[in-house]
């Protein structure tokens, strides 16, 4: 059986550019991993490449949302695993290319989403609307004292979903988090990072190129076609920073740099979560010999995968961090002042 690669990581080390080459010398097919590519529109501000630039290599998980759509790690899940086993049916390689930690950890762990419902849900919202995030955070303390203390106070979305997992299972929010073991399928998971001082300067680079080739009049058109109704879409980073410049918040200047500052911010949080994955071989984005070097990874990482046992068997460790199955959980609610509260 074809044993499937993943390239995750920081956000502007060079992961799309490393997958497509996999992808040209593994015969394979690319399932993204990013949340915010699944949004049909939302082209600039997430680097999506280009079809032109996608070298004839088939892309799935691109482009299957409208920006009104909530994005749901369960419904990802569930999508991406089907076209991972369709391209494995095909005889080819899956090469899983992205960043987004959670829907990473989804589709490559065994876990399963705990159920939500409206009412539990509703009950805790009213919480958060007539008490606030301190109502919130004391009932978060009484019912669960260690998700209290791994969630923000100030994060009212995250406490009410926590709550709302707890008073539903009857269980830690931690326990909905799946143990890391054996990968989905074997999969080799490859890492790829950059020194911080580089990083910082790509991300710099690549923010300015975003706002010169056009990111505010793509905001523009997808408020025409209802982003600001869109739960997720409208909280990405840059465009919860350009919505802000349009509604007179701040000048340009100030949108790009907090996109900037967002998007190092969010990149501290990947470096955090993946680094805490034992399972990740870590990869120099700048390396002459990227290529070559994973391809040797790749080998080793499959040779691994035909002796250890299957994931239900194998020694499971914690997941990187407390797990929430909220789907805007890869937004970093840090980085925009517009996150709902």
């Amino acid at each position: 059986m074809t044993v499937p690669i993943a390239v995750v990581g920081p956000t502007a080390t060079g992961k799309s550019d490393l997958g497509l080459a996999l992808a040209e010398r593994l015969d394979g097919e690319i399932v993204n991993i990013d949340a915010m590519q699944l949004y049909r529109g939302m082209d600039i501000g997430t680097a999506k490449l280009p079809l032109a630039e996608r070298r004839g290599i088939p892309h799935h998980q691109l482009d299957v949302l409208d920006v009104t759509e909530t994005a749901s790690v369960a419904t990802y899940q569930r999508n991406a695993i089907a076209d991972v086993e369709a391209v494995m049916a095909r005889g080819r390689t899956p090469v899983i290319v992205g960043g987004s930690m959670m829907y990473v950890q989804a589709l490559l762990d065994d876990w399963e989403f705990p159920a939500t419902d409206p009412a539990v849900r509703a009950k805790w919202e009213r919480l958060l609307e007539t008490g606030g995030a301190t109502a919130v955070h004391e009932a978060l303390c009484a019912a669960d004292p260690v998700a209290a203390q791994t969630i923000l106070p100030t994060d009212g979305r995250r406490m009410v979903r926590a709550l709302e997992v707890v008073e539903l299972t009857g269980k830690p929010f931690a326990a909905s988090a799946p143990g890391i073991g054996t990968p989905r399928w074997g999969t080799v998971i490859l890492g790829v990072d950059r020194d911080t001082a580089e990083l910082d300067e790509r991300i710099e680079r690549r923010t300015a190129l975003m706002f010169a080739e056009g990111l505010v009049e793509e905001v523009r058109g997808l408020v025409e076609r209802g982003l600001r109704r869109g739960v997720t879409a409208r909280r990405a980073i840059g465009y919860a920073q350009v919505l802000a410049y349009l509604d007179g918040e701040y000048d340009l200047r100030h949108a790009q740099e907090r996109t900037l500052i967002g998007t190092r911010r969010y990149v501290r949080r990947q470096r955090s979560w993946f680094r805490r994955d034992p399972r990740v071989r870590w990869l120099d984005g700048a390396d002459p010999g990227l290529v070559t070097t994973a391809l040797d990874l790749i080998a080793e990482g499959r040779a691994d995968a035909a002796t250890v046992p299957t994931s239900q068997d194998a020694d499971l460790v914690d997941p990187p961090t407390t797990a929430s199955v909220d789907p805007a959980d890869d937004i970093d609610p840090a980085s925009t002042e517009r996150t709902p509260q």
